[in-house]
């Protein structure tokens, strides 16, 4: 895989290009605007031509983007459903404006509503975002989660349903969190449990959907339900679980990405790029 970390972009897109060069790290993924807002400011002209410098001055192979988290397609009618669209709309159009492949989305909760009618919601709240996008090349890349709540998205048929049931499939993907898979319960620490979970992707929706991976431990047990990132090797997933999913052959090209906790300094990015990396074999 290729490895970095979620990088923040405090003070403009170009910096979080630096911070990822000072942490090593080959990928990178961003918010495109403040995470806990609906909406934000484009970026201007001289920003863009600030990363555009930027990225082409760094050896990264891929940058990508995650939504905001007050985005959820899967609840009933509502405000905040209407602004989550809205919301989503302009977040494509800034990763377009950033040359981003795609922005990773949880699929939404369905808060009372039902799998079924949520899962229908998510697929009819992407089809008027893709509608309004038509012209733009930004894919979702639809997460899987833990489950809490009423979370959609700790079982792989819900990520298929959604496939299932929009007008245009083509312009989504997944991105595959281990820290969930694991706390939704799949037992991912084995060659067998990994191959089990990626089969069952593959069976639903195809292994050519897979566009990354967010490369997490997780703090709770198998099956508990309940997200918490863990430092890679200090979690219930472990570093063999981890010396697994590293080498898949299958996946040598792919994005690898931290979501673990860090500090200002960086300094556990670091930590966990050196892990990820020396469990690779030559």
């Amino acid at each position: 895989m290729l490895f970095g970390a979620h990088c923040s972009t405090a003070g403009g897109p170009h910096k979080a290009l630096e911070k990822a060069t000072a942490i090593g790290a080959d990928i990178l993924q961003v918010f495109v605007k403040n995470n806990f807002q609906w909406f934000g400011k484009p970026p201007t002209p001289q920003a863009l031509a600030m990363y555009a410098n930027a990225l082409a001055a760094r050896n990264v192979h891929c940058v990508f983007g995650h939504t905001g988290y007050l985005i959820n397609l899967a609840a009933h009618a509502s405000p905040n459903r209407d602004r989550s669209i809205k919301s989503l709309i302009q977040e494509i159009e800034f990763a377009e404006a950033l040359g981003l492949p795609f922005l990773v989305m949880h699929p939404g909760a369905h808060l009372g509503l039902g799998e079924a009618a949520g899962l229908k919601q998510a697929a009819a709240g992407l089809d008027e975002v893709f509608a309004v996008t038509k012209q733009s090349s930004v894919r979702i890349a639809l997460e899987n989660t833990a489950g809490q709540g009423s979370c959609l998205g700790h079982r792989m048929a819900h990520l298929a349903a959604i496939y299932d049931k929009v007008r245009k499939p083509e312009r989504l993907g997944v991105c595959l969190d281990t820290a969930h898979l694991f706390a939704a319960g799949y037992d991912i620490r084995t060659p067998n449990g990994w191959n089990a979970a990626i089969r069952e992707v593959t069976s639903l929706v195809g292994l050519k959907q897979i566009l990354a991976f967010h490369l997490n431990d997780s703090k709770t047990d198998l099956g508990s339900r309940v997200d918490r990132h863990a430092h890679i090797g200090k979690g219930k997933i472990g570093l063999e679980g981890f010396r697994v999913i590293v080498n898949d052959a299958r996946f040598r090209k792919h994005p690898g990405c931290l979501e673990t906790p860090k500090g200002d300094d960086l300094k556990e990015d670091v930590m966990n790029l050196k892990v990820l990396r020396g469990l690779v074999r030559r």
